[in-house]
């Protein structure tokens, strides 16, 4: 079976090379799309993120995060107070900023297998700004309904984490909210790093910039695999959209936005492509992870789940909320 599995990937990667060879316009376009979404949005949002993040984990801020939103993280979801830094710095960064998030704290042992396996399935949120500014004023050309995409998005994810508060719920943490315990903790944590100020900024620099060309060589190379589908697929224009969005979120959503469908129908694609985030989100995130025991089918299925329930909401709310503005 695996010799099958081998000469078929074989087979492919030929008929790949055969395809860059021979429409070279097409795919160097496809390359140059990618750099250009990875050089204005994907860079400028994430880095800062990705720096600064991990100087706060290692200066104690996901417990200090932990300490205060306990009961919320506890009741809510049933998981450990150190997974509300994973949350909270994921609404603002978006994916796969997730990932990074999830395995700094898993290495650190700050979450186990099953804790960070649930955080990952309900902390994936697209970009706020990329929603807000790519997906609402660029493609589909309406600033009202980006903040219905944001709400619906994000809710959907809500909905995830309350579904799966009894997948490996954490022990009841029983320490009450306090904001000199979550200082305290927070003081204790950066006593215990022995690393200079100038090692932890230089090493988060260097880490931070190996994920973003990671993330870069990923969506890079799932473009160039829908430049080729679409060079060989003769496919209804939206079911080719989908496909494409299926595998690269941003050209999926860019192509959905020009196809002569209502607005509402855009829309409610729009956020289950976002909610579901595309294979390229999935490898970024699965090669992040490469080195934990942190599980992928959940988070698969969280997604999945995550784009039914996001469309749902869109398709309830949209009238209503149209009729707002």
């Amino acid at each position: 079976m695996r010799k099958w599995i081998s000469t078929i990937i074989i087979i492919i990667l030929i008929f790949i090379c055969f395809e860059v060879l021979t429409a070279r316009e097409t795919i160097l376009n496809s390359v140059s799309f990618s750099l250009t979404i990875w050089k204005n949005n994907i860079f400028p949002s994430l880095f800062p993120f990705f720096v600064l993040s991990e100087i706060m984990i290692k200066y104690g801020m996901t417990e200090f995060v932990g300490n205060l939103l306990k009961p919320f993280m506890n009741k809510l979801f049933k998981i450990k107070s150190t997974a509300a830094f994973v949350f909270v710095m994921s609404i603002l960064s978006g994916n796969p900023a997730n990932a990074k998030y999830t395995r700094e704290l898993y290495l650190n042992k700050d979450l186990n297998k099953n804790e960070a396996t649930k955080i990952l399935c309900f902390s994936c949120f697209a970009n706020p700004l990329f929603i807000l500014g790519t997906v609402s004023l660029l493609f589909l050309n309406n600033k009202e309904v980006g903040l219905l995409l944001l709400l619906c998005h994000y809710t959907g994810n809500i909905i995830i984490g309350l579904l799966l508060r009894n997948y490996y719920p954490s022990p009841k943490e029983k320490e009450k909210v306090s904001l000199i315990k979550a200082i305290n903790a927070m003081h204790q944590k950066r006593l215990k790093n022995k690393e200079s100020f100038g090692e932890i900024i230089t090493n988060s620099i260097l880490h931070s910039i190996d994920t973003l060309l990671l993330i870069l060589g990923v969506m890079t190379m799932c473009l160039v695999i829908t430049t080729i589908i679409d060079n060989n697929l003769n496919l209804n224009s939206v079911l080719q959209s989908l496909l494409n969005g299926g595998v690269e979120m941003t050209q999926g959503l860019k192509y959905i936005s020009m196809e002569d469908i209502p607005l509402k129908l855009k829309c409610v694609l729009s956020v289950m492509i976002l909610s579901f985030g595309g294979l390229s989100v999935h490898m970024q995130i699965v090669s992040i992870l490469s080195d934990t025991k942190i599980k992928y089918l959940p988070f698969l299925l969280s997604r999945i789940l995550h784009s039914i329930i996001s469309g749902l909401l869109l398709f309830i709310f949209f009238d209503a909320w149209i009729d707002l503005f």
